[in-house]
């Protein structure tokens, strides 16, 4: 069922285009077809607001089991949040904006 569905998205979907999964936060996101490669389908990462609408303009997108398992090594470095807890106290603090969007297919995984 799921892979169905991720078939015809990858067939109908637009380029660039999301679809919600049920987890928050992870979406899958069709990529088009680029120097002579077809169209195809990665994960992308972005944080969620009340109604479950992405945040970010584009998140972190991950084409492959793989890059996971790479930015997965990245983020196990200690000094990481060392780092961003001292560039959150000097770079000026973000609003965010809620929008609901009603209706939007949600891949079940």
């Amino acid at each position: 069922m799921v892979e169905d569905m991720l078939a015809n998205f990858l067939k109908t979907g637009s380029d660039w285009a999301r679809m919600k999964t049920s987890l928050p936060g992870v979406f899958v996101l069709k990529l088009p077809a680029y120097k002579g490669g077809p169209a195809r389908l990665a994960v992308e990462l972005n944080p969620v607001d009340s109604s479950g609408s992405p945040t970010k303009r584009r998140g972190l997108v991950l084409r492959s089991a793989r890059e996971l398992e790479e930015f997965k090594a990245l983020f196990q470095f200690d000094k990481l949040s060392s780092l961003l807890g001292k560039i959150d106290a000097v770079n000026p603090p973000l609003k965010r904006a809620e929008g609901v969007k009603p209706g939007e297919a949600v891949l079940e995984i």
